[in-house]
């Protein structure tokens, strides 16, 4: 994934770890426009239809009327289930109201686990995945991105008997969280690789279907580490009050992107419509009510297909 919000309140907490009340893949968040809000959402209200995006949506698309996107709601403060226990909210569902809006359209955001959603996009399940994704070179191969956002990827662990480590390099033998799917999960496989060439211990990758059990398996001493999205990893330290902290500085930042079935040619409009939601304040407003300024990009950095590796 994937990969800072004012900190806003959510809905359960366990053991000491934030953790969202999961709803299996029923949830789902739906606005007539940019305006709608819910708790703990931001007001996007300068958000209309552009008659210039509108143009550019493809024409089943469009007669739909609605655009599905699916979001695996255990990333919070990017997208995570609302006090309803149902609602996705989040920076990405805000996003994607937003740019839907510009399209002349509604969003209807369902939650889904993160390792399902490119396989549902390719299979048409959904118009739009928005769920904290890596832009990867191996990703474009299956669906196109449109590149919103810039995140690195950070380590957290309990501050009371957690573990020190400087840089990904220092994992080998240790115990490493991880949400199933994730570039994070990627990457620690191939250090795990590194360590073993090395004639250092594997690393002991322990794989959850969502991030909550990722959170929990550090809360509990299961796993000395979480590995996240830097501003997932962020939000837990916060969360917990003090129960946990990051390690070593973030690193490997790349890019954020809204991945899009390839054959639907919806791409050019997002990506317009993008542009158009950075021009009227929109964007901005969304990332600062999230705290998430520090990953925003330029107009000049939106690109289709922009991975770096």
């Amino acid at each position: 994934m994937r990969s800072w919000k004012k900190w806003v309140a959510i809905p359960a907490v366990l053991a000491g770890i934030v953790v969202i009340a999961a709803c299996g893949s029923s949830g789902s968040s739906s606005t007539t426009s940019a305006t709608a809000t819910s708790a703990n959402t931001t007001t996007t209200g300068s958000s209309t239809a552009v008659a210039s995006v509108v143009k550019l949506v493809p024409a089943p698309i469009k007669s739909k009327g609605t655009l599905t996107v699916a979001a695996d709601a255990s990333y919070a403060p990017d997208e995570y289930f609302g006090p309803d226990g149902h609602t996705v909210i989040g920076m990405d569902p805000d996003l994607v109201k937003a740019l839907a809006a510009v399209m002349g359209m509604k969003a209807n955001v369902v939650n889904a686990t993160f390792d399902s959603i490119i396989p549902g996009l390719a299979a048409g399940k959904y118009d739009m995945g928005a769920s904290s994704f890596t832009d990867t070179k191996e990703r474009e191969k299956t669906v196109d991105f449109v590149d919103y956002a810039n995140v690195g990827e950070s380590f957290y662990t309990k501050t009371s008997g957690g573990t020190s480590i400087s840089t990904i390099a220092d994992i080998c033998g240790k115990s490493v969280a991880v949400e199933k799917g994730t570039t994070e999960q990627t990457d620690a496989q191939a250090q795990s690789t590194k360590c073993t060439k090395a004639g250092k211990p594997a690393v002991k990758l322990l794989v959850f279907p969502d991030q909550n059990g990722a959170n929990l398996a550090v809360s509990s001493g299961r796993a000395q580490l979480g590995f996240a999205d830097q501003p997932v990893a962020a939000y837990q330290v916060k969360k917990t009050g003090g129960q946990f902290k990051l390690v070593g500085a973030a690193f490997a930042t790349a890019p954020y992107g809204l991945a899009i079935p390839k054959n639907t040619q919806l791409a050019p409009a997002v990506l317009a419509a993008l542009k158009e939601i950075m021009s009227n304040g929109t964007y901005s407003s969304i990332l600062n009510h999230w705290g998430l300024q520090q990953v925003a990009i330029s107009p000049s950095a939106v690109k289709i297909d922009g991975a770096t590796s």
